[in-house]
Order: structure tokens, then sequence, then C-alpha cells
């Protein structure tokens, strides 16, 4: 049973959602032809990997199937953060700057929830579909029995690959409190979506291994992929599914608290 409390955050984030979508549909042809532009570059991304498996048997390991898989997943966790997270994370400087913070902090809500979820990108919904219509046909292609096992890690592993890029996108928002504009740091993002959307196989050459090692075991953006798309198409890791749900646990933690810090050295707009 969800408490009262879970419920009224349900319903607010419901709220939300809904106007966000009213405000898209003032712009109809805006909302469309960001969507366009959204399936033409997945569209032109699996082109390219279809070509490219033409000439190779495989990729790190990977067969063309199990790598569309492998893309699908990637592309469901990107959807998700861009239409939830990312465009609200990149205003919170603007927040910030010009003080309308102090109303976010005025509302008788979590702060964290609401800078989090106020806005909702709606045009970022079709690539989530559509991802997982890559994931459909490439299971279909396979012939693989999904069972208990498989499912439990592709859900807790995405679960896990969610919160753990929440978990950066807050701690980078949080520095506009000190540094008002921080941007340039918003590069580190593109870096690690860049790094996941990659096997972490790739890297198993002798001058990338330490790279490799880092961003398993210190830093593991390559398991946020990796583990879901493994468990449900090759085998299932239980040593690097325990490490990522571990590293994301302590990232939401460590993430709540920097922002927490962040706001109480905010300095509001009357002060």
């Amino acid at each position: 049973m969800l408490s009262k409390h879970m419920l009224r955050y349900l319903r607010l984030f419901g709220s939300l959602a809904r106007f966000s979508f009213l405000g898209e549909m003032a712009f109809r042809g805006n909302f469309l032809l960001k969507i366009i532009v959204e399936l033409s570059w997945l569209g032109l991304v699996i082109y390219f990997y279809d070509r490219l498996f033409r000439f190779t048997g495989d990729i790190a390991g990977w067969s063309r199937s199990e790598y569309f898989f492998f893309i699908g997943c990637f592309y469901i966790l990107e959807s998700i953060n861009e239409a939830l997270f990312l465009g609200n994370f990149g205003e919170f400087a603007e927040l910030v700057r010009t003080g309308n913070l102090d109303f976010v902090l005025l509302k008788p809500v979590d702060e964290q929830f609401l800078i989090s979820f106020r806005n909702l990108e709606w045009s970022s919904v079709p690539n989530m579909v559509l991802g997982g219509l890559l994931l459909a046909t490439s299971l279909h292609q396979l012939d693989i029995y999904i069972g208990p096992g498989r499912s439990f890690g592709f859900i807790v592993g995405m679960m896990c690959g969610v919160g753990m890029a929440y978990s950066f996108l807050l701690m980078l928002a949080s520095t506009s409190v000190w540094l008002v504009r921080n941007q340039s740091l918003y590069e580190l993002w593109w870096l690690f979506t860049s790094l996941m959307r990659y096997p972490k196989e790739i890297f198993d050459i002798w001058w990338a291994r330490p790279i490799g090692m880092f961003f398993t075991f210190v830093f593991p953006v390559l398991l946020t992929i990796h583990v879901p798309a493994s468990a449900t198409v090759k085998t299932l890791e239980p040593g690097f599914l325990i490490w990522l749900v571990f590293s994301t646990i302590i990232l939401l933690g460590f993430s709540r608290w920097v922002f927490r810090r962040a706001l109480r050295s905010y300095r509001s707009a009357s002060s």
C-alpha cells in the first residue's frame, strides 16, 4: 500500500506532466519538429550500425541483434533522462541567477522533487517507444526465453541506470549555487553518455584497460547499460549487478547531501 505522502507526490507529478503537455500543445509545430529531429537522429544511428554489421560478424563479442538490444536499452535510458531530468536541471542555474529559486523554496513540497520534475519533455517519449520496439525486435530475432532471472536483471539494471544518471545530473545542477554559470560542467554529462552507449568489452585492450577499470569499478558508468543488456541477451553477472546497485544507492545518498548543502549556501534574491 502506498502511503498518503507518496500518493500526494504521485498526484503532483501527474499534474506537472499534464501542465507540461498543455504547454507543448500550445506550440504544436515546434513539438512535432522536435519529435521528427529526435526520431531522425535515432534512425540514422540504427542505419549506421546496421551497415557496420554488414561488414563484421560482431562488435566486442556482441552480435548484431544483441548489440541492437544494447542500443535500445541506451535510448530508453537516455529518453527517460531527457524527458524527466535534463531540461529541469539545466534550468536550475537560471533559477539561481535570477533569484526565482526563492519561489520554489517557498512551496510546501520537497525542493528536490519540484526542481527535478517540474517540467516533462514530452518530445522525448517517442524515442522511448522506438527504443522499446528495438528491444522487442532484437528479442524476436534472438528467440530468447525471458525468465524471471533475466527480467530481474533487466529491470534492476535499468532502474540503477536511471538512478545513477539522476544522481550525477543533480550534483552538476547543485554546483550552480556556487558557480552560477556551470554550462561547461555539463560537458562531463555528454562524456559519460558517450561511454554508456558502447559495451565495456571495447576497453579490453592493454592501453585502454585502466580507463575501462575506472569506469567499471570506481565510477561504474560502463555498467549502466551493460548490466541490463547482458542480463537479458547474454548472461547475468551477479557481481556487476550487486556493484551497480550498491554504487547507485551511494550516489543517490551523496547527491542528496550535495543538493541540501548547496541550498544551505544559497542566498536569496532578497538577501
